[in-house]
């Protein structure tokens, strides 16, 4: 409440409005509306993220221009629109509201997908320096393994280097999830509650697979499930540049972390 206040005193000085001294009596009868706006707004939680905030966004650049007229323009404490100059305000005030709250909220996507690309740009870098520099391929796979673990929220991971067996979840290039029956949609139901595969390619050459144990509820991002291939690609790269496996059998399987 204090700080719709001070928008307001803020917003009448820009215009050039002459506030009127606010006393408690005249601010009791606003003291229901962050109430009364929690309860319209109650329906829409489990809406879209971008549409909820959206809604707010408006409800609160329209509330601004409400009770600027209230506060600010005579007769004071009525709600009257007279001149055409009051129309302007009513009308301008809202719509700046809105594209000013939209770009704050685009700078603060914007600074979060720097940060998360950062992190996972370096991520990327390591796999393809290790796979440059170390003198066996399984150090890159067990590199990759465990940097899989943390990116894509698993519980364990392992690397089969022999002929894939059996029709398990994939995880594609374009970073989505398919099962027998379709596209898996992670960002809704999160990552299939069975092992996933992410297969690993050098030179064009099969290599082998990741098998993913994802954690219950595991949801990655696009963003992350795209960077989880990138890795396996850089493991793809060190398999086809280094000597092959030690092989202990048609099923040969190596386990990374549990």
């Amino acid at each position: 409440m204090l700080a719709g206040a001070a928008q307001l005193i803020t917003i009448s000085a820009l215009v050039g409005a002459d506030p009127i001294p606010a006393t408690w009596s005249s601010l009791l009868p606003l003291a229901p509306t962050p109430f009364a706006a929690a309860a319209v707004l109650l329906p829409f939680r489990f809406s879209r993220p971008n549409t909820k905030a959206l809604v707010v966004v408006v409800i609160a650049a329209i509330g601004t221009a409400v009770w600027f007229d209230f506060l600010f323009t005579l007769p004071y404490q009525r709600f009257t629109v007279r001149s055409s100059a009051e129309v302007t305000t009513f009308v301008v005030l809202p719509v700046v509201g809105v594209i000013v709250s939209q770009l704050a909220a685009y700078a603060r996507r914007l600074r979060v997908v720097a940060i998360t690309d950062e992190r996972y740009l370096a991520q990327i870098d390591q796999a393809a320096a290790l796979a440059q520099t170390a003198t066996s391929p399984e150090v890159v796979v067990e590199h990759v393994c465990q940097q899989l673990i943390g990116l894509l929220d698993l519980r364990a991971d392992r690397c089969e280097h022999a002929r894939p067996l059996g029709q398990p979840p994939r995880l594609q290039a374009d970073g989505a999830v398919v099962t027998g029956r379709g596209r898996w949609d992670v960002d809704k139901d999160g990552l299939p509650g069975e092992e996933i595969e992410l297969r690993v390619f050098g030179n064009g050459q099969y290599c082998g697979r990741f098998m993913l144990t994802p954690k219950p509820g595991s949801r990655p991002s696009l963003q992350a499930r795209l960077v989880a291939v990138a890795l396996a690609e850089q493991a793809g790269r060190a398999l086809a540049a280094g000597a092959p496996l030690a092989s202990t059998g048609q099923n040969q399987a190596e386990r990374c972390l549990v």
